[in-house]
């Protein structure tokens, strides 16, 4: 992804989104108390896929958690997958 993206908070509807080119991409997530996120869905339009866009609300939401001191849970499999994909990257480094 070439351009930054705006990536805004929704905290009362626990999302993450962003909009581009008049499309909206989000990660939802439900605080499950005790410092503890579970990330149970990300969305991008057909239209948008390919560009990073999942993986950029996907790591903006885990600098989220790690800022706040949560823990998560990747309900999401594509989550799942990139916490696995930045674990063994930060291990090989």
């Amino acid at each position: 992804m070439s351009e930054a993206l705006s990536i805004l908070h929704d905290q009362a509807g626990h999302q993450f989104e962003t909009t581009v080119d008049g499309d909206r991409a989000y990660l939802a997530y439900m605080d499950l108390g005790k410092q503890t996120l579970d990330i149970y869905r990300t969305f991008v339009p057909n239209s948008l896929r390919g560009r990073g866009i999942a993986a950029a609300l996907t790591e903006h939401a885990l600098q989220y958690a790690d800022r706040m001191g949560y823990s998560v849970i990747p309900s999401c499999s594509y989550v799942e997958r990139y916490m696995e994909r930045r674990q063994r990257d930060n291990a090989e480094s």
